[in-house]
């Protein structure tokens, strides 16, 4: 009996004891305020932005790369030697038209006198529709000035209408800046030609050893079936004569 009485007491005591601990959960309804370990200008940003200075020697060591890398490929000096030969020749049409063929060789004895001879024939075709141009011109000033045609080739001896001269001047502008056009493309032109001639003759080698061989041939001929729209299936041959080139 007392030792179901000493139970029950340390039952209760037990009890009792575990109701004085305090409850570890937070209260929901309070707020916790965390502090922020991140002060402003702790974190600094550790990539620099590059300037002009900076910017301009990397695309200058970029672009010298160029000119002795191909694809991350050396180029031997052969090659680099062709390319300068390329860019002194166009470089020097571009200065003075014919001087880029010269460096080239070849027959440049006859292409400088043609390069010459299209900027002789530009500066005529011009010199004329200026000369057309300012003729209609000045009949529409005189006309416009005192109210009357002049004594000149437009005014009395023939009857030009104002629309007409105005039609004709417009018309005379029109060619003579298409010819200063024209001219400069054939600037262009010289300057092309002065590259391509130099890459042709140093990059590849183009032999003068050109054969060629005429022989008789059967060459296969269908027939065509009138009403059907279709080619038959029956295969004729017709007499021809092939001719074959061979470059070396």
């Amino acid at each position: 009996m007392h030792k179901l009485g000493l139970l029950f007491g340390l039952m209760l005591l037990f009890i009792g004891a575990m109701g004085q601990v305090k409850d570890t959960i937070p209260d929901s309804t309070k707020m916790v305020q965390l502090q922020d370990t991140l002060k402003a200008g702790d974190a600094q940003d550790t990539k620099r932005k590059e300037t002009r200075a900076e910017r301009r020697a990397r695309k200058k060591a970029e672009k010298e790369r160029e000119k002795y890398y191909y694809k991350d490929i050396l180029k031997d000096s052969t090659r680099l030697e062709i390319e300068r030969l390329s860019r002194v020749a166009w470089k020097r049409s571009l200065i003075l038209p014919g001087w880029g063929q010269y460096t080239n060789g070849g027959i440049w004895w006859v292409k400088t006198p043609v390069i010459y001879g299209g900027f002789v024939a530009s500066y005529l075709i011009f010199d004329y529709w200026n000369w057309y141009y300012n003729m209609f011109l000045d009949e529409l000033k005189y006309r416009e000035e005192f109210g009357q045609p002049s004594s000149g080739p437009l005014g009395f001896e023939t009857n030009w209408s104002d629309q007409g001269l105005i039609a004709q001047k417009d018309y005379g502008r029109r060619n003579r800046d298409l010819t200063i056009l024209v001219t400069v493309g054939w600037y262009g032109l010289n300057v092309v030609e002065a590259y391509v001639d130099s890459i042709l003759k140093n990059r590849w080698n183009i032999s003068n050893d050109l054969s060629f061989k005429i022989s008789p041939t059967l060459m296969p001929n269908y027939a065509y079936t009138p009403g059907t729209g279709m080619f038959s299936g029956t295969s004729f041959v017709t007499p021809g004569v092939k001719m074959t080139f061979k470059i070396r």
